[in-house]
């Protein structure tokens, strides 16, 4: 029954996203051939030839690239659009090659390439706000008990609790508990909600005489040895079993699974950014948000090196080796707020909020971060983004990575002008180990939308401890 829903549910969400394409390429081909919005009108082809292209081309493209990216998929564990989203974007973004290159192969140059390029932007705003709309319906559904998928748990350990506990808190998701197998002793216990029904050795009667939608294996590792004979047990009766590895505990952070020919490797720590897709989008956002950035602020970034040279002796930007991406140094740039100092004592002091080293307008430049602008070219270089963990000073790198085990992770992203850390007050002498807290964070649950949420906070919000 749970199958045939998703069946249903699947046909649905592909008449649904056939018809976005077609209200999409209706509204850009109005924008385009009814409005003079985007250049003169001129001769065109007729609406008849859009909806022949639209019928054998346009559709089957995006349906294809729908099914190839994975959007059909259940998605019952995701928290946020985000990552659908993401897919989305990808998804124009092929569709608008594929289609000029189907004109190109059947010699068409008169069909609008502007119109296609205002398709794909339509077509991604449009299936973002449908795919939103359904996701939260369905949470909403799940929530109430409706549509749940039933769960046997294999294990009575603190593994198989822990996932129930999960399972239980997170309504969302709409999964619940029928019951966990466990050590014969054990029979007839309730824990988290749910009874433990039977014994490992009861699998087979248990599949037999109930109907389970997925069986979840979370034995300890010394059971380890029979877990050829229970997921032989979920086959015989047509149940996918899923294993949960007791070792999970070890992983500092959520997994994904590369193949090396038929050898499964788990990468213990996923980090969005190692795809080429999301670095792409986070690369061209940084260079677009720079270049702008240096053009709003020139004025600004004149005034202050003015106020620097008139004020104090030494150069305007200061420069100071730090650590940036794969451990890698780099000279970030700032506008100078100090007096020049020895290179030796710069390397290992700490900025300190009444630091008499400070020039005249070096406090107010350093608490309105004026000094960090610079930095936008530090971006532009390749060596910075616009946002992500802030990079430090060798002597500090090599100070705390032996205190912090997990310091070095910060290094697995471009560091930022601004980041996760700052937005939440760990600037300047505040605790390393929350500010790193925070930079894993980041590194682990990058997504566009992030970075510009820590970019609107960090204009509109003080930072009390920026001195």
């Amino acid at each position: 029954m749970i199958r045939e829903n998703q069946r249903i549910f699947n046909l649905l969400m592909v008449l649904l996203d056939v018809v976005i394409v077609i209200c999409s390429l209706g509204i850009v081909w109005w924008l385009r051939f009814k409005t003079t919005m985007f250049g003169p009108i001129g001769g065109h082809l007729s609406f008849q030839s859009y909806v022949l292209f639209l019928t054998f081309a346009i559709i089957p493209t995006y349906l294809i690239l729908y099914f190839g990216f994975g959007l059909y998929k259940p998605r019952r564990t995701y928290k946020t659009i985000f990552s659908e989203a993401t897919q989305i974007i990808k998804v124009n973004i092929v569709a608008f090659v594929v289609l000029v290159a189907i004109l190109f192969i059947i010699n068409q140059p008169d069909f609008s390439r502007i119109m296609l390029f205002l398709l794909g932007i339509v077509a991604t705003v449009f299936g973002i706000i449908e795919r939103f709309v359904i996701r939260n319906f369905l949470k909403k559904i799940r929530s109430d008990n409706r549509n749940l998928k039933y769960i046997l748990i294999v294990g009575d350990n603190d593994l198989a609790f822990t996932f129930a506990r999960k399972i239980r808190n997170n309504p969302y998701l709409g999964f619940a508990i029928s019951g966990f197998l466990g050590r014969k002793n054990r029979v007839g216990m309730e824990i988290e909600g749910s009874k433990i029904i039977g014994s490992f050795d009861d699998l087979d009667d248990i599949l037999n005489e109930n109907s389970f939608d997925r069986v979840v294996l979370a034995i300890p590792l010394k059971y380890y040895y029979k877990i050829d004979e229970l997921v032989e047990s979920c086959e015989r009766v047509g149940i996918k079993a899923e294993i949960i590895p007791d070792y999970i505990r070890y992983f500092p952070a959520q997994p994904s699974v590369d193949m090396i020919e038929d050898i499964p490797i788990i990468n213990i720590r996923y980090v969005p950014l190692d795809d080429a897709f999301n670095k792409f989008l986070k690369y061209t956002s940084d260079y677009i948000i720079a270049i702008i950035a240096i053009i709003i602020t020139s004025p600004i970034m004149l005034v202050t090196a003015i106020a620097i040279k008139l004020t104090s002796r030494g150069p305007i930007i200061f420069k100071q080796e730090r650590i940036g991406y794969l451990g890698k140094p780099f000279k970030m740039y700032k506008f100078r707020s100090m007096k020049v100092q020895n290179p030796s004592d710069e390397k290992s002091e700490w900025t300190t909020k009444d630091d008499p080293r400070k020039t005249k307008i070096g406090d107010f430049i350093r608490k309105t971060s004026i000094d960090e602008l610079p930095q936008f070219f530090n971006v532009l270089k390749g060596d910075m983004s616009v946002v992500g963990p802030r990079p430090e000073r060798p002597y500090f790198v090599d100070e705390f990575r032996k205190e912090i085990p997990k310091y070095m992770v910060k290094h697995q992203v471009r560091p930022g002008i601004t980041g996760w850390a700052q937005v939440h007050g760990c600037r300047g002498d505040t605790s390393i180990k929350k500010r790193i807290e925070y930079d894993i964070e980041y590194v682990e649950n990058w997504h566009i939308g992030l970075d510009l949420g820590i970019m609107i906070k960090t204009v509109v919000k003080k930072n009390p401890n920026a001195y």
